[in-house]
């Protein structure tokens, strides 16, 4: 059998091409659906789950490619002739299928690399080439919307899917002709080459997309990402050193890779009298809403019962002396988290200029102390280290 296309019948490259395709598709849908309703309730149902939506992840990222390739051979060659040409409304949606085949094929891997590239942490492509795609920012809206449209784009390629092989099989069995056969090992000949028209299924195909994404957006599908939890309502701080900007971050480890987030609310009151001789130079209380926090795409699962439980522990406080040691500045007192009380020690950086005041600290936590993933007892999935960053300005009050 030729490795090329004839206008009577189909390579052994297109062939090969044909069910290497059928066979990704088969294997990622269902891993996708399987992987999406599964539980993470403990550390190895989320191991599971994990490994189950990177293997998806993987096929999906080579169904891309291979659909790519598929495209591109496949503009070089010519294409057999439908046998039926006088059948006009049939060779218009053998046409139409055609379109939405082959455009699902690349939009719905696409879209879900995007999501996957968009947001952090959870379930990593096996490949070596790194998990982030060039000018795909981290944002909970875009992997909100990509995901959406992942949904969306392969509910059209399932539906694609059924239509082309009821098309074939009715070929097969009713018409009794040789359109599924040319598509089976071996040369089979068939048909006599017309001239089909390719524009009116394509713009057909577009429409079918445009409507999908449509009834999609009805249905709220692209939603961003922020977990809906209500945030605590922060009382305003008026502060000895009021700040102007600064971020709150909180880093974990799953699966051996950092997923970084931040909290959005949060107040700090701040009294400081610098000096050069050692010990307490003022304190600070700094209030934090959970409900604020994002992390990537397990900030819903943070935000749940077995971590952070916002619904019912809205805030995190901590209280400390700000001391000027021999070592360096440290920040001593108390952290109360999920109703648990642990004393802390934050090392910190703190630079004065006038009544500008610049300050960056690392805290380092285990997530035990404050009962936070009890449900996970290892380190295999999720690591006991949580590294909080802090970095501000304030302004002295006048």
């Amino acid at each position: 059998m030729s490795a090329l296309n004839t206008p009577r019948s189909y390579g052994s490259v297109t062939k090969a091409f044909h069910w290497l395709t059928v066979l990704l598709i088969l294997t990622a849908i269902p891993l996708g659906i399987i992987a999406n309703g599964l539980p993470y309730d403990t550390s190895e149902a989320l191991a599971f789950k994990a490994f189950l939506f990177s293997m998806h992840k993987t096929v999906g990222v080579t169904a891309f490619f291979v659909a790519l390739a598929r495209i591109a051979w496949a503009i070089s060659q010519p294409k057999p002739a439908g046998l039926h040409p006088e059948r006009k409304a049939e060779s218009f949606l053998a046409e139409l299928v055609h379109w939405l085949l082959y455009g699902s094929l690349v939009l719905v891997p696409l879209t879900g690399w995007i999501h996957h590239a968009s947001t952090a942490g959870f379930a990593p492509i096996w490949w070596p080439f790194g998990q982030n795609l060039p000018m795909v920012p981290k944002s909970e809206a875009l992997a909100g919307l990509t995901a959406g449209l992942h949904i969306v784009f392969e509910r059209v390629l399932v539906i694609s899917i059924a239509l082309h092989v009821v098309g074939a099989l009715k070929h097969h069995f009713i018409d009794k002709d040789d359109t599924l056969r040319r598509m089976l090992p071996g040369r089979t000949e068939a048909g006599t080459p017309h001239k089909a028209n390719k524009l009116a299924p394509f713009g057909a195909a577009l429409i079918a997309w445009a409507a999908a994404i449509a009834v999609g957006s009805t249905l709220g599908l692209y939603k961003s990402h922020d977990a809906s939890v209500a945030r605590a309502a922060l009382a305003e701080v008026q502060s000895e050193w009021q700040v102007q900007s600064g971020t709150l971050a909180l880093s974990i480890t799953q699966f051996g890779s950092q997923v970084t987030g931040s909290f959005e609310d949060w107040t700090a009151d701040i009294t400081y009298a610098p000096r050069n001789t050692a010990g307490s130079h003022g304190s600070v209380r700094a209030v934090v809403s959970i409900g604020s926090l994002t992390l990537g795409s397990v900030t819903a699962q943070a935000l749940g019962p077995d971590f952070f439980d916002a619904a019912n522990h809205e805030t995190a406080v901590f209280s400390a002396e700000l001391l000027n040691e021999p070592d360096g500045y440290i920040a001593a007192g108390t952290l109360r988290i999920r109703g648990a009380e642990m004393p802390v020690s934050m090392p910190f950086d703190l630079s004065i200029e006038e009544n500008t005041a610049r300050m960056s600290g690392l805290l380092l936590l285990d997530r035990r102390d404050f009962g936070i993933g009890d449900n996970m007892p290892d380190e295999s999935s999720l690591a006991f280290e949580v590294r909080v960053m802090i970095e501000l300005t304030a302004l002295r009050s006048e």
